[in-house]
């Protein structure tokens, strides 16, 4: 009966954080966006920002964030990439906080190892309830099957190891996909924010030249201030991939960092119980 429920205690966790990761994925976008547009039209398109406190005029010299309305239907989008990168960056740290658990990984690993080396499997698997994270969670599910190999009387050494393997490797699956979720659109926007930002920079040069085409005469102030607009959406979009690629190679670092540490355990886990029996 034990052993019946304990696949379906070690799951929830997994379950339950990639639901939550999953709704957060579908719901930020449209809300980001929404926000975008909102922040376009009423911080920046504040009348306060534009001479005359007319919105379709020029921009107070010097405001910038008239000069960001000015520069065109892109400016909500990348705002709402700005905010999506910085939405999904919290949920991951939120989230990799979590799966760390208490105290440092390294030094749980090598109490882990001690305690196996002196044969004592309770004590390690204590440790593993205080630890609770995600390489806790893969140790502690190794650790019960350890234990029920070294009563089970229906198998040879080689097959005890096996089962062991296999159950660390069922515990890792279901722990590393919650790791890694959502990190896709860090990765996405780390290029698609630039490309945006460019793509809006062409859009405000071509209305600038097609206005300084217009009136026939060239104007040094007029065109300097469109190519200054332009280049908001350039500003923007670099802003949001820069700050995609920190975040992203920060969050893979860090889970490199406890997909290593479940291998060492595991290993351990492993090799300990083959030299013991």
């Amino acid at each position: 009966m034990s052993n019946s429920k304990q696949p379906a205690a070690k799951a929830a966790k997994p379950a339950s954080s990639g639901s939550f990761s999953t709704v957060f994925a579908f719901a930020i976008i449209p809300i980001v966006l929404i926000a975008g547009i909102l922040i376009f039209k009423t911080v920046l398109g504040n009348p306060a920002n534009f001479e005359g406190g007319d919105p379709n005029g020029h921009p107070i010299p010097g405001n910038l964030l008239g000069m960001m309305y000015k520069g065109g239907i892109l400016v909500p989008v990348l705002i709402g990439v700005f905010l999506l990168v910085i939405a999904v960056s919290f949920e991951r740290l939120f989230t990799i906080l979590q799966a760390r658990g208490k105290g440092s990984i390294p030094q749980f690993v090598k109490k882990v190892q001690s305690l196996l080396n002196a044969g004592n499997v309770d004590a390690a698997i204590a440790e593993c309830n205080k630890q609770r994270g995600s390489v806790a969670n893969v140790v502690l599910a190794g650790l019960k099957m350890y234990k029920q190999m070294e009563t089970e009387q229906g198998m040879d050494r080689d097959q005890k190891v096996e089962a062991i393997k296999k159950e660390l490797e069922e515990a890792t699956a279901l722990e590393l996909p919650m790791l890694e979720k959502n990190l896709v659109i860090l990765s996405t926007v780390s290029s698609l924010a630039t490309l945006l930002g460019l793509l809006g920079t062409v859009f405000g040069m071509i209305r600038s030249f097609s206005a300084m085409a217009t009136t026939g005469a060239p104007d040094a102030v007029a065109l300097s201030s469109g190519i200054s607009e332009a280049l908001i959406n350039t500003a923007l979009g670099i802003s949001s991939s820069a700050l995609a690629i920190i975040f992203y190679n920060l969050f893979t670092t860090r889970i490199d960092g406890m997909t290593y540490a479940i291998d060492e355990a595991s290993f351990s886990i492993a090799q300990t119980f083959a030299a013991k029996h």
